[in-house]
């Protein structure tokens, strides 16, 4: 990027454009004043931005590139009155910049959720993942199986604020939690205000594990149908998980994927298919008879044949299945979209397979580990853990990756799970700014070794305009 002598100073844009030259001269910015036109020369969701003196040019490829061309001239207009002359140009690094909320553990609601939209669409972020099921909670109503939410989408109590809430650090709060959920016309709305912000949006619907909240509305398709019907309130993996030897447990969940794919008319389902403890399999007659009729080698085996089962059934209703990275050891169809969260050597390993893969490394994208914030009032799931604002700045989808894998990287997600999340005040905090570090991480992607001094500087300016729009963002120590 070029900038010219002390205009360097003022210009702070988050995340950095590709390329940015500024010419002496300021043009007071109106957005009538604002021409756009198109050019197709530029990639998709690029842009390229001219402020004269008399007015603002926009060329973009598409829309998407004029909405964030606008994105821009908002944070420069942020300031002041008027914004400095000059040309920028600029288009994503990765097509895939997503964010993951959890809200199976702690459910936020739709306002926000649009909140957090907002901010995904000012930092150029494309892809909302929304992890809607889980062992605490189900968060879809589904009126074809009304159960689902009447038991599912309540518990009797939450972990008391502050505690980690682990089965073996657990205190109750001894307060009802719910019942908390979307309906049909949430989900209509929150996808009509993200389809307005370029934002793609993809549910998450697990199975087999993290199912618990499931189980407590239809504890008939466990291994052990006298589950009490109750969702888990401890944090943590759950022996509890869909018994996969059962047809009419394989069938329901096909007609909840159906309700899932009439409610996201988008190409992607994520399936999740992580950390799915075997043992009740083991203990299971009907796993136990699934895993001999079909020839299968152990329990391992019965997983790679539930997700492969799934990941057929959705490809014949037009959808492409994403999975966390555990689903690789059942080797699925490279159809699969393969989402890296543990050691980066799995999606290493799953792109040079041929699967297009979307990387979500802990140790740098989850932003529900402890910041090193000095005085951090805030409790977190993993204590002993860091991600640091440098540590996110420093992330790299593409590390590690050899020539033949990087192509098959979509890009990237950071991820919110909200195990230890209690209200939209902590959420933020825990977000912001380190989710500003991921943009630029995936929009910009900067060449290593990154110049963290000028993010840091720039990120001082953008953080008080998050404030002064309401967002508790962090200190940047």
């Amino acid at each position: 990027m070029q900038i010219l002598g002390m205009l360097a100073v003022a210009v702070a844009l988050v995340p950095a454009p590709k390329e940015q030259v500024w010419r002496a001269g300021a043009c007071t910015f109106v957005e009538k004043n604002v021409r756009f036109t198109r050019d197709a020369a530029l990639p998709p969701e690029g842009y390229r931005l001219d402020v004269a003196s008399d007015g603002v040019t926009v060329a973009s490829a598409d829309d998407a590139g004029a909405f964030y061309a606008q994105k821009t001239l908002k944070q420069l207009a942020a300031d002041g009155a008027s914004i400095p002359c000059g040309t920028v140009t600029d288009a994503p690094a990765f097509r895939w910049r997503g964010f993951m909320l959890d809200e199976g553990r702690h459910f936020f609601g739709k306002e926000t959720v649009k909140e957090l939209l907002d901010l995904m669409a000012d930092h150029k972020l494309n892809v909302f993942h929304w992890h809607l099921t889980e062992d605490q909670g189900w968060r879809l109503d589904i009126p074809r199986f009304p159960e689902l939410v009447r038991y599912g989408a309540v518990r009797p109590e939450s972990p008391m604020h502050g505690c980690r809430g682990t089965k073996g650090d657990y205190r109750g709060n001894g307060q009802p939690y719910g019942p908390y959920f979307y309906t049909a016309a949430d989900i209509r709305e929150i996808l009509a205000y993200a389809k307005e912000r370029f934002i793609t949006v993809v549910p998450e619907v697990e199975v087999p594990g993290h199912i618990r909240a499931l189980l407590a509305a239809h504890p008939e398709f466990a291994c052990r149908p006298d589950l009490p019907r109750v969702p888990c309130m401890f944090n943590g993996v759950q022996d509890e998980v869909l018994c996969a030897g059962n047809d009419e447990a394989i069938r329901f969940m096909e007609q909840v994927y159906d309700e899932v794919c009439a409610l996201f008319p988008g190409t992607y389902i994520h399936i999740g298919g992580d950390e799915c403890p075997k043992k009740r399999w083991k203990a299971c007659p009907k796993c136990q008879a699934r895993i001999k009729t079909l020839g299968l080698k152990d329990e391992d085996g019965l997983q790679a044949w539930v997700t492969r089962h799934f990941t057929d059934y959705l490809a014949k209703k037009g959808r492409r299945t994403i999975g966390w990275d555990e689903i690789l050891a059942g080797a699925p169809g490279t159809e699969t979209v393969v989402h890296n969260w543990r050691k980066p050597k799995y999606g290493i390993e799953a792109a040079e397979k041929g699967h297009d893969v979307i990387v979500s490394n802990v140790r740098e994208t989850y932003f529900s580990v402890p910041q090193g914030v000095s005085d951090d009032p805030f409790t977190y799931l993993s204590p002993k853990m860091r991600c640091t604002l440098a540590t996110a700045y420093a992330f790299d989808p593409l590390a590690g990756m050899t020539d033949k894998a990087k192509p098959r990287v979509l890009g990237a997600e950071c991820c919110m799970w909200s195990e230890c999340v209690w209200n939209e005040y902590d959420l933020a905090f825990k977000l912001w700014p380190r989710a500003c570090a991921f943009a630029e991480a995936t929009w910009t992607a900067p060449a290593a070794p990154r110049d963290f001094a000028d993010f840091a500087r720039r990120m001082a300016v953008h953080r008080k305009r998050l404030i002064a729009a309401g967002v508790n963002c962090a200190p940047l120590d």
